[in-house]
């Protein structure tokens, strides 16, 4: 049997509650589903991150932009 978990809810957790429950599910069936699709949407963002940070960024090009940018503000003067 899983577990009952109660929440305090507010105006603005009422308002999502009814667009959740429009369709005519439950309340407890909109929060379930709320929270899996909630799960899910982080896991594929942690995933996306992670995917990002694995990127082959090739050969550096031999470019300090740093330094560029000093070198054209120092001008600049």
């Amino acid at each position: 049997m899983a577990d009952t978990i109660t929440i305090r809810t507010d105006e603005e957790t009422e308002r999502a509650l009814d667009v959740l429950t429009h369709d005519g599910s439950s309340r407890s069936a909109a929060i379930r589903q709320a929270v899996l699709d909630t799960a899910r949407r982080r896991e594929r963002a942690a995933e996306m991150r992670r995917a990002v940070l694995r990127m082959d960024l090739g050969e550096p090009d031999g470019i300090n932009v740093a330094e560029e940018l000093a070198r054209d503000r120092a001008s600049e003067r």
